[in-house]
């Protein structure tokens, strides 16, 4: 079952720091939405926040009717919803099939596991070549694999990335871009993409969110905020001669 992720006045805090201020968004159902904005914007914090991994000070973050920032963390994978944090978090003394099947914890259909395990070896050729090899053989661009196919076997509809091309070379950056823009296309996932790498991201986006200190500056197509000059410039950074510049003050 699928639906659409609705984040209404949604807010947390770190102590007296108020890192999410009454934000508010939607996913549509099978759409791609990214969540751009500078360091200390509050990209990570949302997707924490909306994960249960901290507790909202108020607001919402409904999926089919639940509140899944109202819910347990282990809960969310009965949902629909896989979290794919940053930093790659796979167990890197485990295989890459070991890891895999991970995902699959909380599944009871034996065969259906197998399946989906086979179906992120044929996603990810790199990791099939290694499925029998420890984790921490692996390179960072093949642990983000490994990351977002572990999620993968949970068989989410709802799929939350937080900095996928965190580290990764401008190659592997447009391949991981490239299969999340395959999976909501052909699997109809349900994705919310937060990035620091805008350009990538804008590339794959349905739609896009723009954080500053914790609220929402803009929300709009994403074709819209790749096409504003002004925007790139105040907000994200833009592109001279292939490189990223950034304005001076506050990120």
């Amino acid at each position: 079952m699928t639906g659409n992720l609705v984040v209404a006045s949604l807010s947390a805090r770190y102590g007296p720091i108020r890192a999410l201020n009454e934000v508010s968004f939607e996913v549509p159902s099978g759409t791609i939405t990214a969540v751009l904005g500078a360091n200390g914007a509050g990209k990570t914090t949302l997707l924490r926040t909306i994960t249960g991994l901290v507790c909202p000070s108020g607001g919402t973050a409904r999926y089919n009717g639940v509140d899944l920032a109202s819910i347990p963390t282990s809960e969310h994978v009965r949902h629909g919803v896989a979290h794919v944090p940053e930093g790659r978090g796979v167990i890197q003394e485990l295989t890459v099939e070991e890891n895999l099947r991970l995902g699959g914890l909380f599944r009871r259909d034996r065969a259906g596991i197998r399946s989906s395990i086979d179906e992120v070896l044929e996603l990810f050729p790199p990791l099939a070549e290694r499925r029998r090899r420890s984790a921490h053989t692996l390179s960072g661009g093949e642990r983000q694999m490994l990351a977002v196919g572990r999620a993968l076997v949970a068989r989410p509809t709802l799929l939350l990335l937080d900095e996928p091309s965190l580290g990764l070379a401008p190659r592997v950056t447009a391949q991981i871009m490239s299969l999340i823009r395959r999976l909501a296309s052909a699997q109809r996932l349900t994705v919310l993409l937060v990035e620091q790498n805008a350009r990538s991201a804008l590339s794959v986006a349905d739609r896009a969110v723009v954080l500053q200190l914790g609220k929402v500056v803009l929300a709009n197509d994403a074709a819209s905020v790749a096409a504003d000059e002004g925007l790139r410039h105040h907000y994200l950074g833009y592109q001279i001669d292939g490189a990223v510049h950034r304005p001076s003050g506050r990120w």
